[in-house]
């Protein structure tokens, strides 16, 4: 694989870790320094026959971390996801050098309440944002780290397609200002799950009640299908919530962005 020495890295698969035949977390070395901020993106490419291929996919990694994390959902027939299925540990890719993005923890406002909600691999930033804020809660430093708190729903259509629960759950029990309700759509399809059912834009109501969040004290981050977030916007947008503080990154399914990809 060639490499422009402009603007990519030859980045390398560390590991990998499958939810199933269509979702994936990969671990990759970036291949050089590479600096961003929790909620950025990263963006991913393979070259075939001197053809590239690039999109953008969010990290779910801490900028703590060395290596740099991706929650991916494979799309039968896009350009770049059928590859990256292909990769094993070891295997090269190309990484551009700079992230980008701007769906970041908002900690200009004054607003102290953060409202997490996402499908499948929309979660992948606000587990950025939860290790961040965890690791400068732990240390005692880090620009977030006073009297933020972060309240996470996620929903799937099963439970297998949550990648992160367990980690969020051992998060939510350990720090006080965190909380994450996972939710199945189709529960008669998952005959073990015990938890919260529904879609997650029909929980919405239920969880700002629970959680006392106002729009006066709470910015609304929506993260995922373009679905979920047109119904989440309205909902808020009729319960006050002001247009500066819903935050948006949508994931496509169609030919502008592959499922797993930034806005």
């Amino acid at each position: 694989m060639t490499r422009s020495p402009d603007k990519h890295y030859t980045a390398r698969i560390l590991d990998r870790r499958d939810l199933s035949q269509d979702l994936c977390v990969l671990r990759i070395d970036p291949g050089g320094p590479f600096e961003y901020r929790a909620g950025q993106y990263a963006t991913l490419g393979l070259e075939n026959n001197g053809a590239r291929t690039e999109r953008a996919y969010s990290l779910v990694s801490s900028p703590y971390e060395e290596a740099l994390e991706f929650f991916v959902e494979l799309v039968p027939h896009g350009g770049l996801t059928p590859g990256l299925f292909q990769l094993k540990p070891g295997d090269a890719l190309l990484c551009r050098k700079i992230a980008k993005g701007r769906f970041l923890l908002d900690l200009q406002t004054g607003h102290t309440n953060h409202l997490l909600i996402s499908t499948v691999t929309g979660i992948a930033p606000f587990v950025s944002y939860t290790r961040t804020l965890y690791r400068d809660w732990k240390s005692g430093s880090g620009p977030a780290r006073a009297e933020h708190r972060l309240f996470c729903l996620q929903g799937a259509s099963r439970s297998f397609e949550f990648g992160y629960r367990e980690e969020l759950d051992r998060l939510a029990s350990n720090a006080p200002w965190f909380k994450y309700v996972p939710a199945v759509s189709r529960p008669w399809e998952d005959g073990q799950w015990t938890g919260e059912t529904g879609r997650v834009d029909d929980l919405l109501r239920k969880y700002t009640e629970i959680w006392g969040l106002r729009a006066d004290n709470t910015t609304a981050y929506l993260c995922g299908h373009p679905k979920m977030i047109e119904n989440s916007r309205g909902i808020l947008q009729r319960a006050g919530w002001k247009k500066e503080s819903i935050l948006e990154e949508a994931y496509y399914q169609v030919t502008i962005k592959e499922s797993g990809g930034s806005a």
